[in-house]
């Protein structure tokens, strides 16, 4: 059997060994990431308020469907849609990092010379992409959503804090499932459990989607009625 087939044959069997594990106690394999996300989530949810109060709002441009325009299944359609490609990039980390850490150097025992070197070496190189990756997302998250915050605040004429206390029916349980990979990356990189990475990334995404359809309907037709009612109250 070749390097690479071996490394996939072991992966998978990792896998449903995993998935069996997990199987048997759940919750507590799901509380720590669920809690790693939430502290993910208030850290981005601080950065967004940050950038918010320092930004110089402009709501001449603001869009919000419900609330600059009426809401239509497309604005829906268009958060999943928003929503499914962060939760892609964050679930491929999982798959990065599954890769890095157990496949090659799995593959890396069937070669010698150079070929040996590059799988070598790949692992820590992936594993520093996925870092980048994940940095580079939360930056451009909070820098986008966090000028997006000043206009609409400045639009209503609330304050951003006050305006994101208004979008936490939403903005809490979408962000901690976009961010479940992103928590069970970092807890099997400090375990050095590796091979549990692609298990996990089946269960954060079967976790994270329905949670995501959830967040995406209050975000279009209850989140603005939100918005309103405290508009009026200041």
């Amino acid at each position: 059997m070749k390097a690479e087939e071996l490394a996939l044959v072991q992966g998978w069997a990792d896998t449903r060994r995993t998935l069996a594990r997990w199987n048997r106690s759940p919750w507590s394999v799901l509380w720590p990431w669920v809690r790693g996300s939430l502290v993910v989530t208030g850290l981005l949810l601080t950065a967004i308020w940050v950038v918010a109060t320092l930004a110089e709002p402009d709501p001449s441009g603001v869009g919000f469907p419900g609330v600059t325009s009426p809401a239509r299944t497309s604005d829906f359609a268009f958060v999943l849609y928003r929503n499914g490609l962060v939760l892609a990039l964050h679930a491929l980390a999982c798959v990065a990092g599954f890769m890095a850490g157990s496949s090659l150097p799995t593959a890396a025992t069937g070669y010698s010379g150079l070929w040996r070197k590059v799988h070598d070496r790949a692992g820590p190189l992936a594993i520093g992409f996925v870092i980048a990756a994940t940095l580079f997302s939360l930056a451009t998250q909070a820098y986008a959503l966090g000028h997006l915050a000043s206009d609409l605040a400045a639009g209503l004429g609330m304050s951003p804090l006050l305006l994101l206390f208004g979008l936490l029916p939403h903005a809490l349980p979408e962000l901690t499932a976009l961010f479940l990979p992103l928590a069970a990356w970092t807890l099997a990189s400090r375990r050095g459990a590796w091979e549990e990475l692609l298990a996990a990334t089946f269960v954060t995404v079967a976790v994270a989607v329905p949670v995501l359809v959830l967040a995406a309907a209050i975000e279009t037709w209850v989140s603005p009625d939100v918005l309103a009612i405290l508009s009026e109250a200041t």
